[in-house]
């Protein structure tokens, strides 16, 4: 059966060759493509993803992350225009939240970093996040790839906030950025151990004005929290330090230490290995989406689950034995 697409499609070409030149409205196009669940444009963007792969994989891929009120998008609009005044080309992936009942979503980041979305040398891409864990679009890493064709050198990643999931954009990342915020009481809790564990850096952000004895003492008290850490395996230790995204105080520091673990990172073997590993487990995170929606995407499964659905609230078949004939029918789908 024929596949239909929509009428506004471009040739493969046109979107390869697009992106190559930096067209930011191709660029966005692309990444619609690749982000659409269509089964054309899945299609499609396996092909553009294909012939743009040599021209990716050279920019520095920062994740950042933070709990909500933190101030993630004015910290990027700052640090993103300290990035471009150094001669960088600056995309940031912002992840907002979709609803788990609409499935909407806000998508307001590029008016949130209003002066920043300005710049020739900024590309903002809000996406929804959708069903993904952690916050994190399902197709974050080959956005991020078109990015990387297109000639930006920083991939800036902000997701939807802290949660045990973070590891999501841990593992796409070379470098990872937890903002925090001091505040009365213990300054430690309700941080999970282990987002604080995956951080190669932790900044106390909004440190100004009658804030920054506070943002002071915070820093002391992560840094003492992290010495309790084990040893990373890039050999770096995490920096604490302090930042105003209004002032602009601490945002070169911040980019120096980047800077230095790019540097440490690279000499070591990190960074390659790391990147390598990456792109494995990338591999078989593609293959269990592939085979969810293969098997949930099915009319007839969909049919049985139903049925299986009602019997199982009616008490005549246990849940696990349920699961058991459903993976046992989409198995002999392809013997």
């Amino acid at each position: 059966m024929a596949i239909n697409k929509p009428k506004n499609r471009l040739s493969a070409q046109a979107y390869i060759d697009g992106v190559l030149s930096g067209n930011r409205v191709i660029l966005s196009r692309a990444i619609t493509i690749v982000e659409s669940n269509l089964e054309s444009d899945k299609a499609l963007a396996k092909t553009i993803i294909q012939a743009i792969l040599s021209a990716s994989g050279h920019s520095m891929r920062i994740g950042i992350t933070g709990v909500p009120g933190v101030g993630k998008s004015t910290f990027i609009e700052a640090f993103g225009k300290h990035l471009i005044t150094q001669g960088h080309k600056v995309a940031i992936l912002s992840i907002d939240p979709s609803s788990q009942r609409s499935k909407g979503s806000i998508l307001g980041d590029k008016t949130r970093m209003e002066a920043l979305s300005t710049l020739e040398s900024a590309y903002i891409r809000p996406s929804a996040s959708g069903d993904t864990l952690g916050g994190v679009a399902n197709k974050t890493a080959e956005s991020m790839l078109l990015c990387e064709a297109a000639g930006y050198d920083i991939i800036l990643i902000e997701t939807v906030g802290v949660g045990q999931s973070e590891t999501a954009v841990h593992g796409m990342t070379d470098f990872f950025l937890l903002l925090m915020l001091a505040g009365a009481g213990d300054e430690l809790q309700g941080i999970k151990r282990g987002i604080m564990e995956m951080a190669d850096m932790l900044v106390i952000n909004k440190a100004d004005g009658d804030n920054i004895k506070k943002s002071a003492l915070a820093c002391q008290q992560y840094k003492n929290a992290l010495h309790v850490f084990p040893e990373s395996d890039s050999g770096w230790t995490p920096v604490v330090t302090t930042a105003s995204s209004t002032t602009n105080t601490g945002i070169d520091a911040i980019w120096n230490a980047i800077t230095q673990y790019k540097q440490l990172t690279t000499n070591n073997g990190y960074f390659i290995e790391n990147r390598n590993q990456q792109q494995i487990r990338w591999m078989y995170n593609t293959i269990n989406n592939e085979l969810k929606q293969l098997f949930y995407g099915s009319k007839d499964m969909a049919e049985q689950l139903t049925e299986l659905e009602q019997k199982i609230t009616s008490s005549k078949i246990a849940p696990i034995k349920a699961a058991q004939d459903m993976i046992e029918a989409f198995k002999k789908r392809y013997e």
